[in-house]
This record gives structure tokens, sequence and C-alpha cells, in this order.
């Protein structure tokens, strides 16, 4: 494991016992953490997306935030829903908020998850051709928002623009140099991470997955992970891919730890997602030293590159912060971080 971050879902609600209470609340504190993980030594700060929910939603404004206030720490999304963008659109947001953080971008992007409300992207004003579903509609967006991000030419220009354009065809700017290569796709199944492979975007694998073979969730995404490396050597890219999987992660360091967490280790579950069968992973919350022994038996962890922490929010900066910092200074040495 070469690099350790968080993943926050970016809940608010209005109960007493949120610390996370509005829109701006969740905002703000996204901030907080983000440069607090960086002082504590993590590598990522990352934020899951989803709309018409009391959730984080619209991710440029968060990631230049961030970007301004950080300076080491890279800055991720985990993911977009590629059914709902503007790919055109989302090259420009993508460039700036990746120069304002002097290319720290890591930007997950996938076909997304359910939704809150029925075919949400129709709202947007995006829908599949006849014959074609929501899923082949997100990767249409993406294929066409990796071509742009390699900022070649494509439009004509005004032969009598109000500002002098550079010669031949104009591209979309701001363009950063460098991000095309810091794309994720979210994977569900083995087949989207192997398409993922061929088209050149690193992996992030999440806490579900398409149950294609009935064994621990850990098992199956392991050889999620193998099948994509080897898609990826076989598609003769000239770069080494990152892989990322995310875990729920407690190390139970004091009575607070254990009143909130105690309780939650757990084993896989089995649920269906979008008529799909799927495998939960387990949650893991332990005292440092057992959590070090069950993580090193976690088969994906030990394929991946990257893990994420996914963090309970709504408990606000300070705990968070608190849970990371356990994890990095009591578990994470022993799984080979740094």
């Amino acid at each position: 494991m070469k690099k350790l971050g968080f993943l926050s879902f970016g809940h608010w609600n209005t109960s007493t016992h949120s610390a996370v209470r509005s829109a701006r609340d969740v905002l703000q504190q996204s901030i907080e953490l983000a440069v607090a993980a960086e002082e504590l030594g993590a590598d990522g700060a990352y934020f899951r997306v989803h709309h018409y929910a009391q959730q984080l939603a619209s991710p440029f404004p968060l990631l230049a935030a961030v970007g301004a206030r950080t300076s080491r720490i890279e800055i991720g999304t985990g993911v977009i829903d590629m059914r709902y963008e503007n790919p055109f659109y989302m090259v420009e947001n993508a460039g700036a908020a990746d120069l304002i953080s002097n290319g720290r971008l890591q930007l997950g992007i996938s076909r997304g998850s359910p939704e809150q409300v029925i075919e949400g992207w129709r709202h947007f004003g995006y829908a599949p051709p006849e014959g074609e579903t929501d899923a082949e509609l997100g990767r249409h967006h993406a294929e066409v928002f990796l071509e742009l991000l390699k900022g070649e030419g494509f439009a004509t220009p005004n032969p009598r623009p109000m500002f002098p354009n550079p010669p031949g065809m104009l591209r979309l700017e701001p363009h950063s140099p460098g991000l095309r290569e810091r794309v994720w796709w979210g994977s569900a199944s083995n087949a989207t991470a192997i398409w993922a492979a061929k088209i050149g975007m690193n992996l992030q694998s999440s806490t579900l997955k398409a149950d294609e073979s009935g064994e621990p969730f850990h098992v199956q995404q392991a050889r999620q992970i193998r099948a994509f490396r080897q898609a990826w050597s076989e598609a003769g890219h000239d770069r080494e891919p990152r892989v990322s999987v995310s875990r729920s992660i407690f190390a139970l360091m004091n009575d607070r730890d254990r009143l909130y967490f105690g309780r939650d280790s757990s084993s896989d579950q089995i649920g269906v997602i979008d008529n799909m069968r799927a495998v939960f992973g387990r949650s893991y919350a332990a005292e440092p030293d057992v959590l070090i022994e069950e993580l090193k038996r976690d088969e994906a962890i030990a394929e991946a590159d990257t893990l994420l922490l996914t963090v309970p929010n709504t408990l606000g900066v300070e705990y968070n912060a608190h849970v990371i910092e356990s994890i990095l200074t009591h578990v994470a040495p022993a799984l080979g971080w740094r």
C-alpha cells in the first residue's frame, strides 16, 4: 500500500446529533478535514458526488477550494456520475480546479449509483439514444471527456474573433496537461474494470461489487483488480495504472471510539442494487493490533496501491481527524504504508 487517504460521502442533516447540519457546514468542514488530513500526513482527500440528496453534489467548487487551501495532498472524487455531466463544460471545470491545485486532481468518474429520483439525469437534459441504456450514456460521456482532456484542437475558429486566436483548430481552455492520466473509473464489475483498463483509466473499486462468483467480497475484488491489471498490460499503455479500494476501518483507541464503532465489525452482506446482485464488504473496527491482522488477510487491500478510508463525516472535523490519525499512526505502517 503506497497511499492512504479518506473518502467522505458528505452527508448533512438537521439532527441535533449531527455536527453537519447544512450544505454550508458540509462544504466548509470538507475543506477543513482535507487541511487537517494533509497536516497529519495523509495522501488523499476524496469526496463522493450524489444528486438530489443532502450530500455533496457539485464537486469542482469544493475541489478548487481544497486545492487553494492545501499544497501536497491529492484531491479527488469517488465518483462523479457521468450520466449527469456535459463533458465539454466538465473539461473546463476540471482543468481550472487542477491548475489551482497545481496538478493534484484525481478524478474518479463512473456510470454512477442509484439516485434519489427516477432517471434524474433526464432533468439535467441527458437521455440515452433509442435502444441504449443509461450505463452506456455514462460511458459515452466519459469517452468524450477523456478525448477532450488530451487538449487537441477540434473547433473551427471564428475568422473575425473578438480576440486574436492561436493558429489552427481551437481546444477548450484552461487545459491542464497530465490530467488525462489522473482519471479513474469506479467499477462494480470485472467487465467494466477491463473496459477501463483498455481505454487507459485508473481503477477505483468501492465497498460493493457485483457478486460474480459467490466468494467473499475481498476475494472477488482482488480478482477484479488482477483482471484490470492484465487488461492494462495487454493494451500496451506506457505507464503504470493506479488502483484504489475503499474500506470502513476504525481503530478503537478510546471509549468514544468504542461507543460509536465497538459493534461495527461485520461480515460481508448480499443485496440487490439497480437489479444487480451485489456483495457489500464488511466494516473493520477493533484495537489496532487486531485490525492489522484482519487487514493483512484482505486480498484486495494487498492488490491495491491506494486505500481510501470512508469517514463518518457527520461526526465533525475533529473526530474524523482523530479517526484518520489513529489509522495513520497505529495501523497503516504495519500494512506497508510509508
